[in-house]
């Protein structure tokens, strides 16, 4: 998606009004980046968009900084997905999957992540946590259902789900993602992410089938959006 050079895209500052839908967009889809939300996105700061040639695909900036950009899909409406750089300030804040090594020279070259690279010895898939997907579920059906006021008790369970949510010794994230969201790619014997795009398989179909397409197009170490000129 970003293989070719960007160039120095022109910036576009937002209203106020904007700035919080998109800050709190990118909270709710990443809620482990909001404790270091008022670091690296303060509620007053300038957010700015760049228009880069890519279709359906916005940039936004702070200080001259990338943190993240919105894609436009065709299955999943509008994905926040952070820049690469912002990963590498916060890993944990964010959730994983992980390529074996003879993987790692497809993904940086732009080349489309299949299944293979992450069902090997050396990829990560994610493990669920005990209660953290199906039993997740089965709750919110029986809350729905209880139609019971009791929002504080539904705002304290939120809370203590995203922080049961990471990355186990091994590299396994606590729970299966689905089709359309967004992940990072670490890799097998690197420290630092080298991709981020968004699933067109869920990990666990990924688990079950070990063959197909798992990310088609997405940022990763180097590309045009990793290169472009911001100031």
């Amino acid at each position: 998606m970003f293989k070719k050079d960007l160039g120095t895209a022109p910036k576009q500052k937002l209203k106020s009004s904007i700035q919080r839908s998109l800050r709190n967009s990118l909270l709710d889809t990443y809620p482990l980046l909001q404790p270091y939300a008022d670091d690296f996105f303060p509620k007053k700061a300038s957010l700015e968009q760049v228009r880069v040639p890519v279709d359906r695909v916005n940039v936004y900036v702070l200080d001259g900084q990338p943190l993240f950009y919105q894609q436009d899909t065709a299955h999943h409406g509008l994905v926040i997905v952070p820049h690469l750089k912002l990963v590498h300030r916060y890993p944990d804040a964010f959730p994983t999957i992980r390529i074996d090594r003879g993987a790692i020279r497809f993904v940086l070259s732009g080349a489309t992540l299949m299944a293979p690279g992450l069902t090997s010895k050396g990829g990560r898939l994610p493990i669920p946590k005990e209660g953290s997907e199906a039993q997740e579920e089965e709750e919110s059906s029986e809350e729905e259902s209880e139609e019971e006021d009791n929002n504080g008790e539904e705002q304290g369970e939120k809370k203590q789900k995203v922080s049961n949510e990471g990355v186990d010794e091994d590299g396994h994230w606590s729970r299966e993602l689905k089709k359309g969201e967004p992940v990072v790619v670490m890799a097998e014997g690197k420290e630092e992410a080298c991709a981020v795009g968004i699933l067109v398989m869920g990990t666990k179909e990924v688990k079950e089938k070990g063959k197909g397409p798992v990310i088609e197009e997405g940022h990763y170490l180097g590309d045009g959006l990793w290169r472009m000129h911001l100031d």
